[in-house]
C-alpha cells in the first residue's frame, strides 16, 4: 500500500502535521516528567515501590532528556522520521519501566496506547501496525523477561488484550488520519479554486467597460471598478461619499429608492467626461447596498445604431428585391425605346436621364442587398503585388479613364497575405472609384495608385493613394458611419460596406492623413501564415 502522504503535500496540510507532531511531543514531554515524579517524588513510595530502583532512575532521566530533544527538533526534518523514532523511543521505554516499576506496569502500558495512536495518525497504515506490532512485541519480552526472573507475574491475559487495543487503536486512528489528510488536501484546493475564481472575478470586473460601484446605506461608495473611476474623473479621487463625488448621480439613485423608476436619458458628471447611462440593481434582496451600473453613453448608442442597421439591412434586401423587378423592366423599356427611330432627338436625352437614374438605383440596391447578405469570406493566399496588377489591368480595360491615371506600385520581393480575392477585389474597387471621383483637383485629372508594401513589423498593406484635396478632418472621423456621404448622389455605403468586409476577412481598413495632401485608405491584410476563422 503506497504511504498516503508525501513530503510533496501541499503546505497548509504540511502545516497541520506540523502542528499535531507539536502536541505528540508535548504530550511526550509530559509523560516523562509523570515518570520522573513517579520515580524522584519525596512520595514515590505511595505510588510503587520500584522492583530496580537505578533501572527506574536511568530510564526516567534519559525520557526527560529525550523527550525534551525531540520537543526541540518537532519543526526540523522529516514528519515521518521523528514520529518513527519517537514511538521507539516509547515502546522501548515503556518495557524498560514496566519490568522496573511493576506496580505500575498496567498504567504505564496504558499510557502507551496514546502515543501508539498518535503514531498511526502521522503515519501510513502500515507505519502504524508496525509501531502496534513493535509495542505489543515490547509487552511480551517484558512479561518473559519478568517470568525468567521469577518475579510475581500479572495475568498473563493483559498481554493479548494490550496488543489487540493497540492493533485496534493503530487501524482507526490511521484510518482517520487518512480521511483527515484527505478533507484537508480538498479543503485546501477548494480554498485555492475559490481564490482563483476570485481573483477572476475582480479581474473581469476591474477591466469591464461597464463602471461599477457599490453603495451602501450611508451613500458611501464601498468599491469602483476602473471604469467607474474613469467615469466619474477627477470628482472621484479620494471621496468616498457618493453626494460628493457625483451630486447628479447620486439624486438619481434616491430618486430610484424612491420611486423604483429607471430614468433612460443620459447623464453628464462632468463637463469634460462622456455621458453615462446609470442603472441600478439592489446587491440582495430587501438589503440597503446597491449595484450602480454606469454605461458609456456612446458605446450604446452604438450598439443601438448597429441593432438598427441589422433590422433596416433586413427589411432593405425585402424591399430590394421587390423594386428590382420593376426597375429592371424600366430599363429594358427604356432601351427599346432607344432603338425606335420614331423618338425625336429632343426626346432622346430624357430617354438617355431615365436609363442614367434607373443604373443609380440598381447601385443603390445593390449596396443594400451587400450590407445585408454579410457573405462568409473564403480566404487564400494572394501576392498582393500581382494582385495589384491584375486589378489596374481589368479596370482600365472595363472602365474607361481618359486623362484619368491609375497605377500600381509593387515591390521587387513579392507580398503574400490571407484572403478573400474576390472581396478584397470588391473593397479596392470601391477605394478606386471613390478616389477617382472625390480624389482630383479642379480641373485636373485623377491620379490614382495602388501601393504595396509591408509595415515595421511586416504586416501586409495595401494603399489606395490619391493626390487630390484631401479630406478634412470632421469629415474623415465619419467617413465609415453607414449612410454618410458629402455627395447628393451618393449612398454612404460604400465604404461602410468596404470595412465590414475587410473586418470579415481579419484585416483592417482606416484612413491615412498624408502631410502632403491627398487622401490615402490603408487595408492592413492577415500575413499568408495567419490562421483564418469564420
Amino acid at each position: 500500500m503506497a504511504p498516503d502522504h508525501t513530503p510533496d503535500d501541499p503546505p497548509a496540510l504540511q502545516a497541520a502535521m506540523r502542528r499535531e507532531l507539536h502536541f505528540f511531543a508535548l504530550y511526550r514531554v509530559f509523560e516523562a516528567a509523570l515518570l520522573c515524579l513517579t520515580v524522584f517524588s519525596p512520595v514515590a513510595g505511595l505510588f510503587a515501590e520500584p522492583r530496580h530502583p537505578r533501572l527506574a532512575m536511568a530510564v526516567a532521566v534519559g525520557y526527560l532528556l529525550l523527550a525534551c530533544g525531540l520537543f526541540v527538533l518537532r519543526r526540523r526534518g522529516a514528519i515521518a522520521a521523528q514520529v518513527a523514532v519517537g514511538v521507539a523511543i516509547d515502546i522501548v521505554v515503556t518495557a524498560l519501566a514496566m519490568h522496573a516499576l511493576p506496580d505500575l506496569a498496567s498504567g504505564i502500558a496504558m499510557m502507551l496506547l496514546f502515543n501508539v495512536g498518535a503514531a498511526a495518525l502521522l503515519l501510513p497504515l502500515r507505519g502504524g501496525l508496525a509501531a502496534a506490532g513493535l509495542a505489543g512485541l515490547a509487552l511480551a519480552l517484558e512479561y518473559a523477561w519478568s517470568a525468567l526472573a521469577d518475579v510475581p507475574q500479572r495475568p498473563a491475559a493483559e498481554v493479548p488484550m494490550f496488543v489487540v487495543s493497540y492493533l485496534a487503536i493503530a487501524t482507526l486512528t490511521s484510518l482517520l488520519g487518512r480521511q483527515l489528510r484527505a478533507s484537508e488536501a480538498l479543503a485546501e484546493q477548494r480554498g485555492s479554486q475559490a481564490a482563483n475564481l476570485a481573483e477572476i472575478n475582480e479581474l473581469i470586473i476591474r477591466r469591464m467597460r461597464t463602471g461599477v460601484l457599490l453603495v451602501d446605506g450611508d451613500d458611501e461608495i464601498r468599491l469602483a471598478n476602473e471604469a467607474a473611476m474613469l467615469q466619474l474623473g477627477e470628482a472621484g479621487e479620494g471621496r468616498r461619499l457618493l453626494a460628493t463625488a457625483a451630486p447628479a448621480l447620486e439624486a438619481r439613485l434616491r430618486r430610484w429608492l424612491r420611486d423604483g423608476q429607471h430614468d433612460p436619458t443620459p447623464l453628464q458628471l462632468s463637463p469634460d467626461l462622456p455621458e453615462v447611462l446609470p442603472r441600478f440593481a439592489r446587491l440582495l434582496a430587501g438589503g440597503e447596498q446597491v449595484l450602480v451600473f454606469l454605461d458609456d453613453a456612446e458605446l450604446a448608442s452604438r450598439r443601438a445604431e448597429t441593432l438598427t442597421l441589422a433590422t433596416l439591412g433586413r427589411f432593405s434586401a425585402s424591399l430590394a428585391h421587390e423594386i428590382r423587378n420593376p426597375l429592371a423592366a424600366i430599363s429594358y423599356a427604356t432601351q427599346l425605346l432607344e432603338e425606335s427611330r420614331e423618338i425625336p432627338e429632343s426626346d432622346r436625352r430624357l430617354l438617355e436621364i431615365i436609363y442614367q437614374q434607373t443604373r443609380r438605383m440598381n447601385g443603390i440596391i445593390e449596396n443594400v442587398l451587400g450590407l445585408a447578405r454579410r457573405e462568409r469570406a473564403q480566404p487564400e493566399p494572394v501576392e498582393l503585388g500581382e494582385f495589384a496588377r491584375q486589378f489596374v489591368a481589368d479596370y482600365r480595360q472595363s472602365h474607361p479613364l481618359e486623362d484619368d491615371q491609375l497605377d500600381a506600385r509593387t515591390p521587387a520581393q513579392p507580398v503574400h497575405c490571407l484572403v478573400d480575392r474576390r472581396q478584397l477585389q470588391q473593397v479596392v474597387t470601391v477605394l478606386v472609384h471613390n478616389a477617382l471621383i472625390y480624389g482630383r483637383m479642379p480641373n485636373e485629372p485623377a491620379r490614382v495608385a495602388l501601393h504595396v508594401h509591408r509595415d515595421e513589423r511586416g504586416v501586409p498593406l495595401l494603399d489606395v493613394v490619391d493626390h487630390g484635396p484631401g479630406i478634412p478632418e470632421g469629415v474623415a472621423s465619419q467617413l465609415f458611419r453607414p449612410f454618410f456621404t458629402t455627395s447628393g448622389h451618393g449612398t454612404g455605403l460604400g465604404l461602410y460596406i468596404a470595412r465590414e468586409i475587410c473586418t470579415t476577412n481579419q484585416a483592417d481598413l482606416r484612413h491615412v492623413p498624408l502631410p502632403a495632401g491627398g487622401a490615402c485608405f490603408r487595408i492592413r491584410l492577415a500575413g499568408a501564415r495567419a490562421i483564418a476563422t469564420a
